[in-house]
């Protein structure tokens, strides 16, 4: 089946709320693989990679904020060319 790549940067109340864990564990649950890790200006910054019907319902749990602690309030992504070559999802940074 094809798939898609997308980096993701998401601003709000993520960060020091679980927001990286819990972004984790849906892409594991949705068989994404990728990354997710903190940025210095206080967003998140993800590359996801999965079919396009996993990863409408990842951006959509992650627009939602995968913890209930957490906010997001601006969500901008891109499509990846080439698609990064992951065999899991993992938090980093």
């Amino acid at each position: 089946m094809d798939k898609i790549a997308k980096g993701i940067t998401v601003n709000g109340r993520v960060q020091g709320v679980g927001f990286r864990w819990m972004t984790q564990m849906v892409a594991q649950q949705l068989h994404i693989v990728g990354k997710v890790e903190n940025n210095s200006d206080g967003s998140v910054y993800i590359e996801a990679v999965g079919t396009p019907a996993d990863m409408a319902r990842f951006t959509a749990a992650v627009k939602a904020s995968p913890t209930p602690s957490g906010k997001v309030t601006q969500y901008e992504e891109h499509l990846l060319d080439p698609i990064p070559a992951y065999d899991r999802f993992r938090v980093t940074g």
